[in-house]
């Protein structure tokens, strides 16, 4: 069996400054790191101090802030769950398994991944690093 966790979450939102703020605010978060996103936009990662591997990253675009003010449909501000795991054939296996296809496979470094969404649409991102869970 595949031992995981959360890794990060990709949340799209109005606001990345407001937002950092209130989980830095909340839990005691810190930023880690901001910038121009792969898919145009800005985000902001705000995660826990000293621990690189558990974050939130908070996205934004021209869109979305032209949007301010609209209330996401659910399942909408979610783009995908990061999910954190020794041993990804395992997990692969097990997702497979579950009836689901795992896709876009890569190999990045320091790690690799695979992505599958589940019964109700929701995106996950299976992630494995090297001698870490």
């Amino acid at each position: 069996m595949a031992l995981g966790r959360i890794e990060h979450a990709n949340l799209t939102v109005t606001n990345p400054e407001r937002s950092a703020e209130l989980f830095k605010n909340l839990l005691g978060w810190e930023e880690r790191w901001r910038g121009e996103s792969q898919l145009g936009g800005n985000t902001i990662h705000v995660g826990v101090p000293g621990n690189g591997a558990n974050y939130m990253a908070l996205y934004t675009n021209e869109e979305v802030q032209s949007e301010a003010g609209r209330r996401h449909t659910k399942g909408q501000p979610l783009n995908h769950v990061g999910l954190l795991v020794d041993d990804l054939a395992a997990a692969e296996t097990v997702v497979m398994q579950a009836g689901l296809e795992p896709t876009s496979h890569g190999n990045y470094d320091p790690g690799q991944r695979f992505y599958f969404v589940d019964w109700d649409g929701i995106e996950f991102e299976v992630i494995s690093y090297e001698g870490d869970a």
